[in-house]
């Protein structure tokens, strides 16, 4: 037994349409108040809480599903995991100037530090990745990419790993 071993620790909630965004930012600012990246790392538990609100908005508005949220954590990010029942996977949408819509995967792509969606027999799920303190401190500023700038990502850095069809990523300014 001398293989590593991962261990991962999550929590799971259902959050049906109309009235699940406000519960799920409220249970997921629970649980990072319980990792206490709320006071160790605000800016990452900002970026995790608006990332739960889009993805969750999404199943609502796009899928017209219920949501399966899911957060587990492993000693590298803290996995944020949204199912629903639509077999459709988010496409990146070039919003326009006057439209009040299609901006919800590009934020979820500027916050997160990988994403993915994948196809499931019941739909789909769509998970973003974000570095915890101890994490981010362990792949240092030099780590495999460089690190972003900005409010919202001071000293997290970035890797563009997961996410499909996704661009190399510009600093924030």
């Amino acid at each position: 037994m001398d293989e590593p071993s991962v261990r991962a620790v999550g929590w799971a909630r259902s959050l049906p349409m109309g009235g699940g965004v406000k519960a799920a930012r409220d249970w997921a600012r629970e649980h990072l108040d319980a990792l206490g990246w709320t006071t160790t790392a605000p800016e990452t538990a900002d970026a995790v809480l608006l990332t739960v609100s889009e993805l969750v908005t999404n199943a609502h508005k796009h899928a017209h599903s219920n949501a399966q949220l899911t957060l587990s954590r492993d000693d590298n990010c803290l996995h944020i995991s949204v199912h629903d029942t639509s077999a459709e996977l988010p496409a990146r949408r070039s919003p326009g100037t006057e439209g009040t819509g299609g901006r919800g995967m590009l934020l979820v792509d500027a916050l997160a530090d990988e994403w993915e969606s994948r196809p499931c027999p019941h739909g789909k799920s769509v998970t973003a990745c974000f570095r915890g303190p101890r994490a981010a401190g362990r792949e240092g500023a030099g780590g495999k990419s460089g690190a972003l700038t900005g409010p919202l990502s001071a000293g997290r850095p970035r890797r563009n790993t997961i996410g499909r069809s996704r661009s190399p990523r510009s600093p924030v300014r």
